[in-house]
């Protein structure tokens, strides 16, 4: 039977000592029975604390990302705010050191990771729909990116020619992999850009269109 100390755990106390041996020892060490005997106690009472392994992970993992991006600054353009905000967030879920905790996009760090971004754009003149539209493809992108970035290998040197960032098929250096993202960051805030003014202003579209 467990002790009675046991049930006077609370939530904080199960996740901080989760995360303490992720970051000792990776994802693949944390377990109810791990945990427990690192709190020393029986896994018993983590169950009704925290749920089961996955709602754990789940913990480490909004842990881990709570206070994602930055707010915007007084009057800066949402276009500055999106690529910096994206910038922050890729720095952020790097820290994570492992696909499986990022690579769920309904976590609760997200949600609220969107909502200053998404005001940014509602306030820049974006309908609401578009604006959480716009959001969610940055944030997608910036999360595929990084999962991405962490399994590729960096490439064999190469005499002579520089490839451009990212043309090697053998794989990709840090720094261009930096280069890549600001690209990718560029091409589809521009895009965004590009079709919330034509949104806002058919008829220009309308006379760029050859007939």
């Amino acid at each position: 039977m467990p002790k009675q100390s046991d049930f006077q755990l609370d939530a904080e106390e199960i996740v901080a000592a989760a995360v303490d041996i992720f970051r000792e020892q990776g994802l693949d060490a944390v377990s109810m029975r791990s945990v427990a005997a690192r709190l020393g106690v029986s896994p018993v009472p983590l169950y009704s604390r925290v749920g089961n392994k996955d709602a754990l992970i789940g913990a480490i993992a909004d842990h881990l990302l709570v206070d994602l991006v930055p707010d915007p600054a007084d009057g800066e353009p949402w276009t500055v705010y999106a690529g910096r905000w994206a910038a922050h967030l890729r720095d952020r879920l790097r820290l994570a050191h492992d696909q499986r905790l990022i690579l769920v996009t309904d976590r609760a760090a997200y949600v609220e990771a969107s909502k200053p971004l998404v005001a940014a754009m509602r306030a820049a003149g974006f309908a609401d729909d578009a604006a959480v539209q716009a959001c969610r493809l940055i944030m997608w992108a910036t999360i595929g990116f990084v999962a991405m970035e962490r399994g590729a290998a960096a490439p064999p040197p190469r005499p002579g020619r520089r490839l451009r960032s990212g043309g090697d098929p053998d794989g990709v250096a840090a720094a261009e992999a930096d280069e890549l993202f600001a690209m990718q960051l560029r091409y589809l805030i521009d895009g965004i850009a590009r079709d919330a003014t034509t949104a806002a202003n058919p008829s220009v579209s309308k006379r760029g269109t050859k007939r």
